[in-house]
């Protein structure tokens, strides 16, 4: 037995005392020697080929001690802290070696234990929910989109530049007769009427028809992003390559058969209603499920471990890594473009981070408190929806997720379906409406503009 003692002796905090026996310290010694051996020398043995004996009488019986130690502690810590019952959030510290030597080791740590909280009503919560509608108006809508993404762009060479046409041109800006940085492109393909460019940029393309090469003036705005070119007049030479319009498809029951699997219009509206108001939905139902569990997440009390924070950063930090990597960058070159160091972006996430943690603690406090379980067919389920997922076989998920794991999470689901279900979902109130004044309107037009004048930078740097 390992486990000499285990006292709490502090908030989250327990003073562990075990002890490895001889035996087993033994073989430990033996395995640090095999891993070690080959980089000792000792007087009279070629390097790596002195026995374990020898190196110990020539370097002292505790030579391989700290390795064997090192080898031995995982197993015999992990034995204890299960003997012990204790649900440890982070690794041992404070090591204290009260005796270590042929008879064996006994030692005491410190370890860092998940809190106990105390959580306040989770049953019979109110939330707001919104109420689901889908009107003729988002089918339209809906529709609309499938009919641009279905359109046609085709040559037009008999007429000249119109408004929301899309004009294939070449570009050269210049302030005071010089060119400016990021001022030219060709062949651009430039949507008339988009706003993509500074105002009045487009405007004077209309009207002029393919070959023709012309200049058209335009300043940019005072509070445009370069500062060399902000309430600066310029020139640009336009040399208009092409022009195509955007032909949409008629709506009628052969576009519906051509993007659905429907035969007509009117049954691809349906199902377009079906599949918006299944959407808002789970929309809804998510957005009042978070509204609960954040009632939940605030009621926690208790003291929460600093460490369980950080490791919470960590996983956030880990996950943004992952996902960084997989646009072909790394969170530290990531780190250089945005300005700002590791510890900065940690400190943004602290907050989330604890609320984390505290929602976690507080699941599973309601999952003691109810005693939810999983079964066993649950658990085969939840592997084979994991092994569906992945396209794996159900025999390696299990290798790689720990059957607690997957009844960790199909306990969790359970206590936030028994939050749900207990709560009480009410109607959003109403707000009054605020009246548009003229000042109000003036600034609303001037953020409109602004939103505009950040196009041309990218098209005309």
């Amino acid at each position: 037995m390992s486990l000499k003692s285990a006292e709490k002796t502090g908030t989250n905090e327990v003073t562990v005392k075990l002890s490895i026996d001889a035996q087993t310290f033994a073989d430990a010694t033996v395995k640090a020697y095999n891993k070690v051996k080959k980089n000792i020398a000792v007087p009279g043995f070629r390097k790596g080929k002195a026995p374990k004996a020898f190196i110990e009488k020539y370097y002292g019986e505790g030579v391989f001690y700290d390795d064997a130690l090192e080898i031995a502690f995982p197993d015999v810590y992990e034995a204890a802290i299960e003997e012990a019952g204790l649900d440890t959030v982070d690794n041992p510290f404070d090591f204290d070696i009260e005796s270590i030597g042929k008879d064996g080791v006994e030692l005491t740590c410190k370890v860092t234990v998940k809190p106990e909280v105390e959580i306040g009503e989770y049953k019979g919560l109110k939330a707001e929910k919104e109420a689901v509608t889908v009107t003729a108006e988002d089918v339209e809508n809906e529709l609309k989109k499938k009919q641009e993404d279905n359109a046609r762009i085709v040559d037009v060479d008999d007429r000249a530049v119109a408004d929301g046409d899309i004009a294939t041109i070449n570009y050269e800006g210049f302030k005071d007769g010089v060119p400016f940085e990021g001022g030219k492109a060709e062949d651009y393909d430039l949507t008339i009427g988009s706003g993509q460019f500074i105002p009045g940029f487009e405007e004077q393309i209309i009207g002029h028809a393919i070959g023709e090469e012309f200049d058209i003036n335009v300043t940019f705005p005072e509070e445009y992003g370069a500062e060399d070119l902000a309430g600066q007049a310029v020139v640009f030479k336009i040399k208009v390559n092409g022009i195509k319009v955007k032909e949409l498809p008629a709506l009628d029951d052969e576009f519906a058969k051509d993007v659905s699997e429907f035969e007509t219009l009117d049954e691809l509206k349906a199902d377009i209603e079906k599949n918006l108001t299944e959407e808002r939905q789970k929309a809804a139902d998510k957005a009042f499920e978070s509204k609960l569990l954040d009632m939940v997440t605030e009621s926690v009390k208790g003291e929460i471990p600093d460490c369980m924070i950080e490791k919470a950063i960590d996983n956030m930090i880990n996950d943004m890594d992952y996902r960084l990597r997989m646009q072909g960058l790394d969170f530290k070159t990531y780190l250089k473009y945005i300005g700002m160091d590791e510890k900065s972006v940690r400190d943004t996430y602290r907050e989330q981070a604890e609320k984390d943690v505290k929602l976690m603690l507080a699941i599973e406090k309601i999952v003691a408190l109810e005693n939810l379980e999983a079964t066993a067919e649950e658990i085969e389920e939840h592997y084979q929806k994991f092994a569906d997922a992945y396209g794996m076989k159900v025999e390696d998920i299990k290798g790689m997720v720990s059957e607690k794991t997957v009844t960790g999470d199909i306990t969790s689901k359970k206590a936030i379906d028994l939050i749900v279900e207990n709560a009480k979902a009410t109607k959003p109130r109403k707000t009054a409406a605020k009246k548009t004044t003229k000042k109000a309107a003036e600034k609303k037009e001037e953020a409109t503009e602004e939103e505009k004048e950040e196009a041309p930078a990218e098209d005309a740097e």
